[in-house]
This record gives structure tokens, C-alpha cells and sequence, in this order.
């Protein structure tokens, strides 16, 4: 009877224990749910669902709940906390701006969905980044030459020659104004126009988008330090070196000598078929996973996937020739924004007869991107290997586009993909439910440690042939020479620059069309081009000297 009761009261334990926590996590999920209810929906019944905030019928619920979660937080930390200071019994004001970012989200997920993200992710994105790699080693072999005056002119001014943005100045401030005009201009072809007439909301979603883009966003990640940080986080930890294991000792005894021999021949034996079959069960993985993947891929390529309709099938689409093509530029009216971009949530595209491209060849791209980041062309074995790799590509061209195209859609933008994001996003920037301190930049000493430790690790992590074709016989000496491209932070803002004009052109094409006005947009850029024959700064001239991204790759 006394042991009976000792192990009474450890059981009883236990058991509220796992109650405990079964309620705390449950009190939780109604929190973050009770949260998004009480600020974004005051008038909900109790006890009913949020709406659906996408549109997309195979999104998860769990993604519904995440991002209004994510508004929420959003909006008490950086909206309410002004807004009660000014009023407490207006309630009405959160639920509209809801109503207003839920519109907004709709419509960028639709735009999303048929925008040809495959082009813009192996095609402009490389181009982009090839460009800036060439013009910043451009730049620097300039430095000390006459055509930076005797260096009076540092490599972010001369790399600004080569890369000039209305955007970005020589010294690399950004312009707020630039940001700030073309999120007004997303907000007034994502919103109607009731939505869009009142001044108070659309300021205050715009400066909320502008501020977290230009001040918060941008800034930290043009750090050179936070980009080796970045590719440190992706390689992952290092792995562990094995420790040889000690020699058995010497016995004395002749008769357990050979036990142990021929225990050790038993281990050994045992181990290589162990070893044999596992290298077979790994080979039959691979070959199964292989065969599944081509299912995959070929069925995605016939079905025709609504997002990478526009990449497998342009083709069939003649060229467009240089002095036809639009401007990639977003357009900086000297007029008030209403008069910019017509007040419609389709994306008005070129006609058939016009809108020509020409096929896209998405390895190819990364490959020229991977060959000037590494300075492949610098050296015969490596530029050997690349052309190699280069034909044997272009023999399989068709089934990479389609494999990359399907392993975009299906593993890097996939609803899973984005509830991972939006959890990591709401844990990073709200750890308490409120926004956290600002990270600490590290100083210069760590920073070069964080450099140091990049360099290293990336040379440990090849194998010496790899190492010897690809970096050739100064391993650090050519990593240093790959890392030197974003070392400047100044440098850096221009390319995201560019990479946020590219994804904006993406998702809204109709903001680098030419002129601000619809009368212009409606008419075709031949016959303004003949309507301008004649001048230096006509149509055709201007559109010649603005290479597009998709261009850059032309040169290789």
C-alpha cells in the first residue's frame, strides 16, 4: 500500500503535465486567432471562421491563418500604437485598411499566377547579376587609370557610370520619391477606385510598403557582410572530421591473436557487403526517384501548367526586334500619378501581332552567370570544362527548361514553401508578439572573420580536382576574386535596384510601356516610331541604347 501510493501522486503529475501543455498551446492558437479577429474583424460572430484571404483553392488553411496573424501583428505594432494616440474609440479604422490589403493581396495573387516567373527567376535574374559581376570588375581595373582622373574617382562612382538609376545617386542614397511613385502606381492598379480615391488609407499602406522596402529591407541586405552570412547559413555547418580510432593492444596469447584476426576478417566482410548493399539500395533510390521525376516533369510539360505557359511555349513566338522593345524603366511622370497608368486590375500586354519573343533558353543563363562569377574564361581548363558542360546542356535543352520550370513551381514556390516563409518572417521580425530590437551589425573585425570563414569553407568543401578546374591553383586568391563583387555596399544597392524594376515589370508589364497617358499605351510602337522618324531622340534610337535584362545573356 505505501509503494501503491508513492507511484500515485508521479502519475497524477505527469498527466496534468501533458494537459498543461496540450491547453497552453491551444490557448495559443486561439490568442493568435483571437488577435486577427479582434483588430482586422471586430463584427465577426463568435465562433465563426476568418474569411479565405486567397483566392487559389488548394491553398492550405494553415496559410490563411499565418498571414492574418502576420497582418495583425503588423498593424498593432506599427498602426495602432500612433493611431490610439489620436483617437480610442474608433474601431473601424484597422478592419479598412484590411479590407483595403486583402484586395491588394488578391490581386497580386492572381498576377502572380500568370506572370512567367520562370523568365524573370533563370533569365533576368542571371542577366543581372552577370552584368554587375562584369561591370564592377570594369570598374575596378579603372581605378587607377585616366578615366578616373588620376583616381579622384572611387570604384562605386565609376561603377555608377556603368550602372546608372534615376533611383540610386553616385554616393548610393536611394531616392524615396522613385520607391514611393511606383508603389502608388501598384496600389492604383491593384485597388478599385472607391478604394483607391481615399488619400489617408493609400498614404498610409504606401509610406508602411516604403518604409520597410528603402529603410529596413534594402539597407540590410546589400551589407557585404550580411550576404557571405547568408551563403554561410545555406552551406550549413561544417562536417566532423573522424577521429581514427585507437589500435587494438597486442595479447600475448597466440590462440586469441588469431580469434582476433578472424574476428576482424568477419567484420570486414560483413561490412563490405554491408557497404555493397547499401551503395545498391542508394543506386535503386536514385534511379526510382529519377524515373518519377521525368514522369513528373513530362506530365507538367503536357499539361501546360497555367504559371509556366508563357516560359514552355515562347517558342512559338517570333523575335522582337532592339528598337521595338519597351522600355524597362518605370515611368516618372512629371503629372500627378492619376494619370499614369490606367485604373484596371488586368495587365494590358502588346498585341500578338507585336508582342514577340524569342525562345528562352533558362540553363543557359545560369551557366553564363556561374562562368563569370567563377572567371571560368579566365583559364583553359576551366573554360574547357565549361563549353563541355555548355553542349551537353543545349543537347537536353528542352527537358531542363521544363525540369527547371516544375522544380520552381513545385519546390521553391509551393504553398508549403510560403507558410515556411510567412512562419519565419513572424518569427524573426515579431519574436514576442512584438517587434523585436534591431539586430546588431557586427563590427569590422567580425565581419572580416565572417569573410575569412566563407572563403574557408567553400575551399574545404570541394574536392581537389573540382577545385583545381574551378578555381584554379590559387583556390583563395579566386574565391577572393568571386567574393570582391559584393563587397561594396554601394554596388549592391544597384543591383537590388534592378532586381526590384525586374520583378515589379514581371507582375505589372504595363509600367514599362512607353508615355504616361492610355492614349499612348493603346497605340502600337511602330506607328509611334514612324510618327518620330526623323529626330536623334526618337523611339527607335532611345530603345536601342537600353539593353533589356533578357539581352544581357545575348552577349555569350
Amino acid at each position: 500500500m505505501p509503494a501503491a501510493l508513492r507511484r500515485g501522486p508521479p502519475t497524477h503529475s505527469a498527466r496534468s503535465t501533458t494537459t498543461a501543455s496540450l491547453a497552453s498551446t491551444n490557448a495559443r492558437q486561439q490568442q493568435q486567432a483571437g488577435l486577427a479577429k479582434r483588430l482586422l474583424f471586430p463584427n465577426t460572430p463568435p465562433g465563426s471562421d476568418l474569411p479565405p484571404l486567397f483566392l487559389s483553392p488548394t491553398c492550405p488553411p494553415e496559410l490563411h491563418a499565418e498571414v492574418y496573424d502576420f497582418i495583425a501583428l503588423s498593424l498593432r505594432a506599427y498602426v495602432n500604437t500612433w493611431w490610439t494616440k489620436i483617437t480610442r474609440y474608433d474601431k473601424e479604422f484597422l478592419p479598412q485598411l484590411t479590407n483595403v490589403l486583402v484586395h491588394v493581396i488578391r490581386v497580386l495573387e492572381q498576377r502572380i499566377l500568370s506572370a512567367d516567373l520562370s523568365t524573370l527567376v533563370f533569365c533576368d535574374v542571371p542577366a543581372l547579376v552577370t552584368e554587375h559581376f562584369i561591370d564592377y570588375r570594369h570598374a575596378a581595373s579603372k581605378v587607377s587609370t585616366s578615366y578616373a582622373t588620376g583616381g579622384a574617382h572611387t570604384v562605386p562612382q565609376l561603377f555608377h557610370l556603368f550602372q546608372p538609376h534615376l533611383a540610386v545617386s553616385p554616393e548610393g542614397n536611394i531616392d524615396e520619391e522613385y520607391f514611393r511613385h511606383a508603389l502608388d502606381l501598384v496600389l492604383k492598379i491593384c485597388l478599385p477606385p472607391e478604394d483607391y480615391a481615399p488619400d489617408a488609407e493609400r498614404y498610409i499602406i504606401r509610406e508602411v510598403l516604403l518604409k520597410l522596402i528603402v529603410r529596413d529591407i534594402i539597407p540590410r541586405v546589400t551589407q557585404p557582410w550580411f550576404i557571405q552570412q547568408t551563403v554561410l547559413d545555406l552551406l550549413g555547418p561544417p562536417p566532423e572530421k573522424d577521429v581514427p580510432s585507437q589500435p587494438p593492444h597486442a595479447s600475448s596469447s597466440s590462440s586469441h591473436g588469431h580469434f582476433s584476426q578472424l574476428s576482424n576478417l568477419i567484420v570486414l566482410l560483413l561490412s563490405t557487403i554491408q557497404s555493397l548493399s547499401g551503395a545498391c539500395l542508394a543506386l535503386i533510390h536514385v534511379y526510382k526517384q529519377a524515373i518519377s521525376t521525368i514522369k513528373l516533369v513530362n506530365e507538367s510539360t503536357a499539361t501546360k501548367h497555367p504559371r509556366a505557359a508563357n516560359a514552355t511555349s515562347n517558342a512559338s513566338r517570333p523575335e522582337v526586334p532592339p528598337s521595338k522593345r519597351q522600355n524597362c524603366t518605370i515611368p516618372m511622370s512629371r503629372t500627378s500619378s492619376s494619370s499614369s497608368v490606367p485604373s484596371t486590375n488586368t495587365p494590358e500586354r502588346l498585341p500578338e501581332a507585336t508582342a514577340v519573343e524569342a525562345p528562352h533558353d533558362f540553363i543557359r543563363g545560369l551557366l553564363v552567370m556561374f562562368c563569370e562569377i567563377f572567371r571560368m574564361h579566365w583559364r583553359f581548363s576551366s573554360a574547357v570544362a565549361f563549353n563541355f558542360l555548355f553542349m551537353l546542356c543545349t543537347c537536353f535543352r528542352t527537358f531542363i527548361n521544363s525540369f527547371l520550370s516544375y522544380m520552381l513551381y513545385s519546390q521553391v514556390l509551393s504553398f508549403s514553401s510560403m507558410l515556411s516563409l510567412v512562419r519565419l518572417s513572424k518569427r524573426t521580425l515579431f519574436p514576442n508578439g512584438y517587434p523585436g530590437p534591431p539586430p546588431v551589425d557586427p563590427t569590422p573585425e567580425e565581419q572580416a572573420m565572417i569573410r575569412r570563414l566563407l572563403i574557408r569553407r567553400v575551399s574545404e568543401m570541394l574536392p581537389v580536382p573540382v577545385s583545381t578546374i574551378l578555381l584554379g591553383s590559387s583556390p583563395v586568391a579566386s574565391l577572393e576574386a568571386v567574393i570582391d563583387p559584393l563587397s561594396d555596399n554601394t554596388c549592391n544597392i544597384h543591383l537590388v535596384v534592378f532586381l526590384f524594376d525586374a520583378v515589379l515589370l514581371t507582375v505589372f508589364p504595363e509600367l514599362g510601356m512607353q508615355g504616361s497617358s492610355s492614349k499612348m499605351e493603346t497605340v502600337s510602337p511602330g506607328v509611334l516610331s514612324e510618327s518620330l522618324e526623323g529626330g536623334e531622340g526618337d523611339v527607335e534610337s532611345i530603345a536601342e541604347d537600353m539593353p533589356t535584362p533578357s539581352s544581357l545573356v545575348d552577349k555569350y
